[in-house]
């Protein structure tokens, strides 16, 4: 596949993990990143002693692909400034900014010239985050698993709305786990997808298997949203598991697979539910 977020990015397939934070380590990123897409290493914690491991995860992923990754920076955390600095020593790509204002960070990111893409919840935020000059925009709806919205917007609703709004290549994140999803964020005016909780239940995610077989047991209604600090986040309902942070999208994934066979599947498929729908119209 080719456009403007492949070009932008250097990937050959508009397919981006979610930068799930102490899950999202090098082996799933790099793997993502050799199978096409663009893998995202999450913080390690939250708190500045977790830098050191995050700059070995940074160097394992380096070791592992020489294809693009990405890091994810939440702008919310104190430590952002020891964070930004070891982005630019370890010369990085590409950050991915979400839970806060990436504004002030901007400047220095385009400086070193790091690519930047960052997460919103709806049209407003997305017109203010693109007149300061991100690169990309990753509309994310309330179906997302991990940290969401207080006043969340579907991704069905959130994904064409913020396509109209800016000039920008957009992601659609939220409810996707397969190649109709893939070719329905396209059809909104997306041009890539990004996937946190079908990329946590792999063989490369260091997630316990515990989590990874509570989500395969979920259905479409199990998971909840509850309050986390100053934010909301969605996970599995407790009784299914009492940590397990997951998308609704959950339902769908019946199995444990690997990055690889993931990408292939959807990639593959795509064409043929395309021409599906060419032959119903």
């Amino acid at each position: 596949m080719k456009n403007a977020l492949t070009d932008l990015l250097g990937i050959e397939y508009p397919i981006i993990q979610g930068g799930m934070m102490a899950i999202s380590g090098a082996e799933l990123a790099a793997a993502v990143s050799n199978a096409g897409g663009l893998g995202v290493l999450g913080q390690k914690g939250n708190s500045p002693d977790s830098l050191p491991a995050w700059r070995d995860e940074i160097r394992k992923t380096r070791a592992l692909t020489d294809k693009p990754f990405a890091v994810n920076l939440p702008i919310h955390v104190p430590f952002v400034d020891e964070a930004l600095a070891i982005v630019f020593e370890e010369a990085v790509p590409v950050v991915a900014t979400a839970a806060g204002n990436p504004l002030p960070v901007l400047p220095r990111l385009k400086e070193h010239g790091v690519k930047v893409m960052h997460v919103v919840s709806s049209v407003k935020l997305a017109r203010r985050v693109a007149e300061a000059g991100v690169d990309a925009i990753v509309a994310e709806g309330g179906e997302s698993g991990g940290l969401v919205a207080r006043d969340r917007v579907s991704t069905m609703v959130l994904v064409p709305m913020v396509v109209d709004a800016v000039s920008l290549p957009v992601v659609a994140a939220g409810g996707i786990a397969d190649a109709r999803g893939f070719l329905a964020a396209l059809a909104l005016g997306a041009q890539g997808v990004q996937m946190g909780t079908r990329f946590l239940v792999t063989r490369e995610c260091t997630a316990a298997d515990d989590q990874k077989e509570a989500i395969i047991s979920a259905q479409d209604t199990d998971t909840r949203v509850v309050p986390m600090g100053r934010a909301n986040a969605r996970m599995l309902k407790e009784e299914l598991h009492p940590q397990a942070m997951a998308g609704q999208i959950g339902g769908m994934i019946t199995s444990v697979e690997t990055v690889g066979e993931i990408i292939t599947r959807i990639t593959t498929a795509l064409r043929s539910e395309f021409d599906r729908l060419a032959a119903m119209i």
